[in-house]
């Protein structure tokens, strides 16, 4: 693949080079590709007229005089300073000025007077000229159509070439002794359909008329700004209409191979695993890591979250409400051994109560005591808070699994 798209890279750059100097672009008096304009410059090479081709408004109207023609390849390009500069150039220079399809948006500073009457139907718009203009008399049939049609009410303008009454090529006399000729189409000029028709006659004495011609391909710098040129557009308005509809497609078609090649889920299968861990060796892989992290309030709340659930189950506390206190600490408190968990304390003080007060006041104030002292510490054991050390961790743990198992076998 890398191979390929090597040779295909140096074919693409070596045809690019070979080109380079024949192809120029189109209307380009250099370009001798099929819409180029390289053999009418020949031709009037032929015939003693030098051709000229300048890219700026500046350069064109420094060029122009009475021994001149100036040929305008694509006014509606021209930026406003230009259209004026060229304005400027076609009264005082006494030549004649050709312009190529001029629209509505160069007319009113090139040719005021003149107006776009649209497109012509054809090609070639009548059968003759249907003019006196010499050069469409002698040429005859030509292809002028295709292009703009025009009208005016300026006097001793010469109409030829009509497609639906108003013509596709305009003579305007000028007051220095020139003129301007405005022509609907350039297909006359292009080196394709040179040879058909008068296009060659027409072309050769539209523009051979004075000994030097100067060629006015208009570049980047010397366009009128797009006035939406600023605007933000989003990417979908950046996109063609085409490539929308062709990515639209591709979209389609990888979904249905998307859903055509995708792999059914079947029914769970049961593998045996590589490796068998015992339970113990995970749960001592847990504790050191919870070790080596100091983790002690993440393990005291796994190892309590995890007595809290056994202990609701041996109650019968809903699993919903096995971490809420005031539903399971009643539950196990009255499952200890006489309601009390850890009620040593709670004897001890009975006894010492009974020695120097009587047997029957410290028998109950022993019970009180120990009942309350042993919800207090099962609330603590199962809710309580973070043990301080390591030490105190494994304390709770005993203690946690010292309460599980009085409440298992109570």
């Amino acid at each position: 693949m890398l191979a390929a798209l090597a040779v295909l890279t140096a074919g693409v750059v070596i045809l690019a080079a070979l080109n380079s100097g024949t192809r120029h672009g189109y209307l380009d008096p250099r370009s001798a590709d099929p819409l180029g304009s390289r053999a009418v410059a020949e031709l009037l090479k032929a015939r003693g007229v030098t051709t000229r081709v300048v890219t700026t408004a500046a350069e064109a109207a420094e060029a122009t005089g009475p021994r001149t023609t100036l040929l305008v390849a694509d006014p509606d390009r021209l930026g406003t300073t230009q259209r004026r500069t060229i304005r400027s150039a076609i009264d005082l220079s006494g030549g004649r000025t050709v312009l190529l399809a001029p629209g509505s948006h160069s007319l009113p500073d090139l040719s005021p007077g003149v107006r776009a009457q649209g497109d012509a139907a054809t090609d070639a718009p009548a059968p003759g000229p249907d003019c006196t203009l010499p050069a469409a008399t002698s040429a005859g049939r030509a292809a002028t159509g295709g292009g703009l049609r025009y009208t005016t009410s300026l006097p001793g303008a010469t109409a030829c070439y009509p497609s639906g009454g108003h013509p596709t090529l305009l003579t305007l006399p000028a007051g220095t002794g020139g003129d301007t000729v405005l022509l609907g189409s350039e297909t006359i000029l292009l080196n394709e359909s040179l040879a058909e028709e008068g296009n060659a006659s027409l072309a050769l004495q539209l523009l051979g008329s004075r000994p030097d011609l100067v060629w006015y391909m208009p570049s980047l710098a010397d366009s009128d700004p797009d006035p939406g040129a600023g605007e933000d557009k989003t990417l979908f308005e950046l996109v063609p209409a085409g490539w929308s509809w062709a990515l639209l497609q591709l979209f389609l078609a990888a979904v249905l191979a998307a859903l055509w090649r995708a792999r059914r889920l079947g029914p769970l299968v049961t593998e045996k695993l590589p490796v068998a861990i015992r339970a113990s060796e995970a749960t001592e892989g847990r504790a050191r890591l919870y070790r080596k992290a100091g983790a002690r309030d993440r393990a005291a709340t796994v190892l309590r979250a995890a007595t809290r659930e056994r202990l609701a189950a041996l109650t019968g506390v809903p699993h919903t409400r096995a971490h809420e206190p005031a539903a399971l600490v009643p539950a196990v408190s009255a499952r200890l051994t006489n309601g009390t968990y850890g009620s040593t304390s709670g004897t001890q003080n009975g006894t010492g109560n009974a020695t120097q007060h009587g047997t029957q006041n410290a028998t109950q104030n022993g019970a009180r005591n120990a009942t309350q002292n042993g919800t207090r510490d099962v609330t603590t054991l199962l809710f309580g808070p973070t043990p301080p050390d390591d030490a105190a961790l494994v304390a709770l743990a005993d203690h946690l699994d010292a309460l599980e198992r009085e409440v298992r076998t109570s």
